[in-house]
């Protein structure tokens, strides 16, 4: 097996933020998880570097204008003024979203964090990228949520965007992902994919009937479980799904977001996977040799969650660590035992076999529905059922954004009127426009539309809030054997609202 080069992103502020008395977010954390790095040496073997601060620029690529302008400038000490902006935004003292000190700093340096990562991976700087500060997966476009204020994962993904023709989003948290899904939720270029606990629990969101709308029906991938989820059952369904995805969707790259809420023990969680369960998705998902960017998210047992992403650094690194813990500057926070792995509880797994195999037959379903990709080979056909003889140059894979695309970044806005395009193409059935990033006011919260039901005026809402890409095709879907030219992609001329915008950055300054 190759190996992998892996990029890490950690800034020494991080740890240092603080959410106020009893709120189970606690940033510190990070600054634990870094030093357990550390000194088990893993630092050695990754590229580490320290992230620029996201501007607000970057942030309204999907958030609105005037609520990355009151995140900025609204603070413990200037909340009076911002008094009606808290209610409409839902941040505040009645919320889970409190108004803290360094509030912005903290989500300029995880969204930094993960647009680099993900401007790594476009330049083929490395091949994994880690930011355990990011996977703030419930901010919405206009509206803080489940301790979540700036999307970094949807950044990322909007970055990721701009190289290649479909990006694959998974979520491990045991809380739904569902500000990223809501981003996404009308786009084929992006599938979310989430696993998570259903009922009764925040956010409420992702049933599995709740499969995207529009050109993004399908694309939108839930897994709804129950208390207790134990190793073997979680593994039972991830790779069976995940690997189907893979087959059929064929990403350019994906973005893992590992919430350690999911662990066993953890003061808000309610499943049971041990550190092992919990990488071994991680490993999986590693297996597939895509380009990948690693997140952080949920995880509210201090101890446990410096343990989860030291070890799933290692797997990323392909390197075995001890399970006896190194002596680091917060070595008593792991006693008494003072080991990596922890046992798991003996609670009872609420995931029978047959409700699994349910949901598991249901999404294959869904997925059977996904246009496969050129060249992605679905089942065998006789030579003599049909001539293939002129599917020769059909058959080739489909092109996706390389990185000798960089130099349309740059494009100007003449260039992009010309029409100038990329060498590269979009597969047949992708919608070939990214994502327009055009301000749009604040919607009331909508129910959300299922399958391909007809549009409601709650759903229009629901599509308005979300930054999805500009599904408008200008050619109706092709059959999977089209000739992948026939789609070329306009990577400047299509992208130019937002794409010429975008500050040039070079790769970040090694800490």
């Amino acid at each position: 097996m190759v190996k992998q080069r892996v990029s890490y992103f950690y800034d020494t502020d991080v740890g240092h933020f603080y959410y106020g008395p009893g709120h189970p977010m606690k940033p510190h954390r990070l600054k634990l998880a870094h030093h357990l790095i550390l000194s088990t040496g893993l630092y050695r073997k990754l590229d580490v570097y320290r992230p620029h601060l996201a501007s607000p620029a970057e942030m309204t690529r999907f958030h609105n204008d005037d609520y990355v302008q009151f995140l900025s400038r609204v603070t413990p000490e200037t909340v009076r003024p911002f008094l009606q902006q808290m209610t409409q935004f839902n941040v505040g003292e009645c919320t889970d979203c409190p108004v803290y000190d360094g509030l912005f700093e903290f989500q300029q340096i995880a969204s930094g964090a993960s647009i680099d990562g993900a401007v790594k991976l476009n330049h083929g700087a490395t091949d994994i990228a880690i930011n355990w500060s990011g996977g703030l997966h419930h901010a919405k476009k206009s509206e803080a949520s489940g301790f979540c204020y700036i999307n970094d994962i949807v950044l990322a993904i909007l970055e990721l965007l701009k190289y290649h023709a479909r990006v694959l989003y998974i979520d491990i948290d045991i809380h739904h992902g569902d500000g990223v899904e809501e981003a996404f939720y009308t786009t084929n270029r992006v599938m979310t994919v989430s696993f998570h606990k259903f009922g009764e629990y925040f956010p409420g969101t992702g049933d599995v009937n709740d499969v995207g709308y529009d050109e993004g029906k399908n694309y939108a991938i839930n897994f709804p479980l129950h208390d207790g989820m134990d190793d073997a059952s979680f593994k039972s369904v991830f790779e069976p799904v995940i690997g189907k995805i893979m087959e059929r969707y064929a990403p350019g790259a994906v973005v893992l977001q590992c919430g350690a809420d999911s662990l066993s023990g953890d003061r808000l969680g309610c499943f049971n996977l041990s550190l092992r369960g919990h990488a071994d998705c991680v490993k999986y998902v590693m297996s597939f040799g895509v380009p990948m960017l690693v997140l952080g998210g949920g995880g509210y047992t201090l101890r446990n969650v410096p343990r989860v992403w030291t070890y799933e650094t290692s797997v990323l690194l392909g390197t075995e660590i001890k399970d006896v813990l190194p002596y680091n500057d917060y070595f008593e926070y792991y006693g008494p035992d003072y080991r990596l792995h922890m046992p798991v509880s003996n609670m009872e797994n609420l995931n029978s076999a047959e409700y699994l195999e349910h949901i598991k037959t249901q999404l294959f379903g869904v997925l059977q529905e996904v246009e496969p990709v050129p060249g992605v080979q679905i089942k065998a056909v006789d030579e003599d059922a049909m001539d293939t003889s002129g599917d020769a140059a059909a058959d080739a894979p489909a092109g996706v954004f390389s990185k000798h695309a960089a130099s349309n970044c740059g494009a100007t806005g003449a260039q992009a009127a010309a029409g100038v395009k990329s060498a590269n193409a979009v597969a047949p059935g992708f919608s070939s426009s990214p994502a327009s990033m055009t301000s749009r006011a604040p919607a009331t919260a909508a129910s959300r539309p299922r399958g391909g039901s007809p549009p409601t005026p709650k759903h229009r809402a629901y599509a308005c809030r979300a930054a999805s890409l500009d599904v408008s095709s200008s050619s109706p879907k092709a059959s999977v054997h089209a000739a992948s030219s026939n789609h070329a992609l306009g990577h400047a001329g299509a992208a130019a609202s937002w794409l010429t915008s975008a500050p040039a950055r070079n790769s970040c300054s090694a800490s």
